[in-house]
């Protein structure tokens, strides 16, 4: 079954800086600031929420959808989703503009400092299917140029494809408005626990208040594991599953993602997807960049199995 993945495409450049950025800044003179920092690696990858959303997907046998857009520079983000089997014509490509980039440098303590070009994002194309299309019964609408986040919650909403709403980094980009209108609309709402209090101010929403909104509030803590919350007052709290090593935290967001939406959308319970997230998300940490990680479902299932003393399928 086909699953929609809505959000950015972008060129990420990550790099190490072997200090911590308290060290160079002098807080009692952020009005002057002005500081290098010189980094000691740097990596080039492709990234943005949709392709890495995309990118696990596939590696765990579902089929997504990509709707998105590039620039002049995108061709080699598109070859390289086409040598993975994922479908792209629903990626705009724009002849002026550049793809989006991003640029992270990360310090000793984890914390990030990023720079972020939008470029082509906002060119992104409308959702629709033709008769002959098998329409998806799962989507998700991950951080993108705020008017087209909206417009594909929308989209979703009127085909009757279930939803989920990841904000994100976007939280910020949406009026308070905005924001409960777009929540309202979808099914599920994701985020990580600084975010979820993020929308809950901004709101002034509390959990149960969501919840009389949407069907399921999910939120993320990191190596804490997850929190499932549902409108039928289910709490369902899954440990995380640890990675052999952790070598970069960029993107794991995005697998847990992956892993949550392929359980979604087999039907399996809900712990199970939450599980399957958490898994997605432990072959992440272990490589340097988002799309870098590998693993065959029967590698997956040992894993899951290894971490939850159960069996899991992922046969279709």
């Amino acid at each position: 079954m086909p699953i929609l993945v809505s959000g950015s495409l972008v060129y990420d450049h990550i790099m190490d800086f072997p200090d911590r950025f308290k060290n160079h800044i002098l807080p009692d003179n952020i009005h002057i600031l002005n500081v290098c920092f010189t980094v000691e690696k740097l990596g080039k990858s492709k990234g943005g929420t949709v392709g890495n959303i995309a990118y696990s997907l596939k590696l765990l046998g579902a089929d997504p959808i990509v709707v998105s857009s590039v620039g002049q520079d995108g061709d080699e983000y598109i070859e390289h989703l086409k040598r993975l089997g994922i479908e792209t014509n629903k990626i705009v490509k724009d002849g002026k503009l550049f793809t989006a980039s991003c640029y992270i440098t990360t310090d000793l303590d984890d914390n990030q400092i990023t720079a972020f070009y939008n470029g082509a994002l906002g060119l992104a194309p409308d959702i629709f299917f033709k008769k002959r299309d098998k329409k998806p019964k799962w989507a998700i609408v991950s951080p993108t140029q705020k008017k087209i986040m909206i417009r594909h919650l929308s989209q979703c909403a009127i085909l009757g494809i279930k939803t989920i709403f990841d904000p994100g980094q976007q939280i910020p980009a949406f009026s308070d408005k905005e924001l409960k209108k777009s929540i309202s609309q979808a099914d599920v709402l994701v985020g990580n626990d600084y975010e979820i209090k993020m929308i809950q101010k901004r709101t002034g929403w509390s959990e149960n208040d969501m919840l009389n909104k949407i069907k399921m509030l999910i939120t993320t803590f990191g190596a804490n594991g997850s929190l499932i919350k549902t409108n039928q007052k289910e709490e369902i709290r899954v440990e995380a599953s640890k990675p052999k090593k952790i070598v970069d935290p960029t993107g794991a967001g995005d697998a847990y993602r992956a892993g949550l939406l392929i359980g979604l959308d087999k039907g399996y319970n809900l712990k199970m997807c939450a599980r399957l997230g958490s898994v997605a998300a432990s072959f992440a940490i272990e490589k340097y960049g988002t799309q870098e990680h590998r693993f065959t479902k029967k590698e997956f299932s040992e894993r899951y199995k290894k971490a939850y003393k159960e069996e899991i399928d992922l046969a279709d």
